[in-house]
């Protein structure tokens, strides 16, 4: 056989999925302060190596890190304003809207409306007091990542320019980076992308002092690459010749997957569709750039949505649902051999799952890529069930759930008795922790790497769900409160996690 393009998982390990946007703090949303150091610090001493999260680009409407503005830039919400009223960019009462916000969730909405102005106060008084930052270093970030960042601070400074509609509604001399630039407008707007470029760098410098800091803790952190962009987003505007548009510059079709676990009428995501000949033809530059940039952020990258790549679900444009659609051919190992050629050591992980067709398997073993295993799917049917603990191989990711799952407190909840019989009898347990027995099944597992949803270490319910495929808005908002960290030491659940982790040789 082959051998396989990249390298497996050759070590044990675990690690907690959780989204920086959940953190606890006073600006209304998770931030890279003090509480993401904390944070780690935990994973640290419960015997933990990894820190999971979604995505980090900025979202718009719907507040999902996997519909963005752009597949490079950073989510400037995630920037820790103490740490810039520290260095003198924003007063500390300037930030008494966003200590007013709650403390529980994320009200997307509100912080909205209360987080920009103090961002941009802090541009303003950057401009009138430049040594507030480095000047070396914001010079050396913008040269470095010229690729993205400039058609990105452009699409963001028209979008402000447009009072924030989608660039498929601009004029026609704005329809388009290149149009853009052309027509003069870009010339006009060029202190609004100076903000968005000064955003972008405050993300970059905060954020690699937070991976510094982990690395002290022997800490890796793995991120997640949607495989499609946002059909608003500076990615399709600024590279129109690598999506399937019409000859209006529209989106002539979109991504989404057919009825299946989640939804009778499938999941419609909207995404344009790439024109993966015409990427093929250019030898991938702008994914090998999206990988690159994902590289300078993480230790290791999940592929989300794995099996696009070898087919994908093709829907009308304007279709209502994902009903009708067609399989189409994505760019298969091809892709792959690029991706190794630029990165010979990438650690990647494949979202693989679903009801996969023998092509995606095959890909996957090509790859050598570790698949994913989630518990919540593995009862209710047979032992030939892939995601039971009995079928995991060595090279495969195991959750008990994931983002877009319920809890395991409440997915045992609501679950068929069917379903809660096959726990009980399989796990050999009552049933009474049904969340810590799912946590402990995974950690045991032979498969090499273990993620635990924070949630279901804290034990919660259904109400602190992060994510419910095809509903439209209300995801993505739950946080935990700034004392939940030492209660867990407090009560002894800290140093269980670490036995357990030890134990099992993780």
């Amino acid at each position: 056989m082959k051998t396989p393009l990249f390298n497996g998982l050759e070590k044990r390990g675990s690690g907690v999925l959780l989204h920086p946007t959940s953190l606890p703090g006073i600006q209304g949303i998770g931030s890279f302060g003090h509480e993401a150091r904390t944070f780690i610090d935990f994973l640290s001493e419960a015997g933990f190596r990894y820190w999971q999260m979604c995505p980090l680009g900025p979202t718009g409407y719907g507040d999902s890190p996997y519909q963005t503005f752009s597949a490079f830039a950073g989510n400037p919400y995630l920037i820790d304003l103490k740490t810039l009223e520290s260095v003198g960019l924003i007063k500390w009462q300037e930030l008494e809207g966003l200590k007013k916000l709650s403390q529980d969730k994320v009200d997307f909405g509100a912080l909205y409306t209360a987080f920009w102005p103090v961002l941009r106060v802090a541009y303003e008084r950057y401009l009138a007091h430049p040594q507030y930052i480095s000047e070396t270093e914001h010079k050396a970030f913008e040269e470095r990542n010229a690729l993205w960042l400039h058609p990105y601070a452009a699409f963001m400074a028209c979008k402000e320019h447009f009072n924030g509609s989608a660039w498929t509604t601009w004029p026609k001399e704005a329809r388009t980076y290149t149009a853009a630039k052309a027509s003069g407008l870009l010339a006009t707007l060029e202190k609004s992308m100076g903000a968005w470029v000064f955003y972008e760098y405050l993300f970059w410098s905060q954020w690699q002092a937070i991976r510094a800091y982990a690395k002290t803790k022997n800490i890796e952190l793995i991120g997640d690459i949607p495989i499609f962009v946002a059909a608003d987003s500076a990615d399709v505007w600024a590279w129109p010749e690598i999506f399937n548009l019409d000859k209006q510059g529209l989106p002539a079709s979109q991504a989404g997957v057919p009825p299946d676990y989640f939804s009778e009428k499938g999941q419609l995501w909207g995404n344009p569709l790439y024109n993966w000949e015409a990427m093929k033809t250019g030898g991938y530059k702008w994914w090998l750039g999206r990988f690159e940039r994902n590289f300078a952020l993480f230790d290791v990258i999940r592929l989300d949505h794995f099996r696009g790549f070898d087919t994908y679900w093709e829907v009308p444009a304007g279709a209502p649902d994902a009903k009708k659609g067609k399989w189409q051919k994505g760019p298969g190992i091809a892709f792959f051999d690029a991706i190794k050629e630029k990165f010979p050591e990438a650690r990647l992980i494949a979202e693989d799952l679903g009801d996969l067709t023998p092509g995606v398997k095959q890909l996957l073993t090509e790859t050598g890529l570790p698949g994913m295993a989630i518990l919540q799917f593995a009862f209710g049917g047979d032992a030939s069930s892939s995601y039971l603990p009995h079928n995991h191989k060595q090279n495969l990711v195991v959750y008990p759930g994931s983002h877009d799952n319920d809890t395991s407190l409440g997915w045992y909840t609501h679950a068929p008795e069917k379903v809660k019989d096959h726990v009980r009898r399989y796990l050999g347990v009552a049933g009474n922790e049904s969340d810590w027995d799912l946590i402990r099944s995974a950690i045991e597992s032979t498969a090499g790497l273990a993620i635990i949803q924070m949630q279901d270490l804290l034990s919660l319910s259904s109400e602190a769900r992060m994510n419910l495929p095809g509903k439209p808005d209300g995801n993505w908002s739950w946080r935990y409160k700034t004392e939940t960290l030492s209660s867990l030491q407090k009560q002894g659940t800290t140093a269980y996690l670490k036995t357990l982790n030890t134990l099992y040789g993780r």
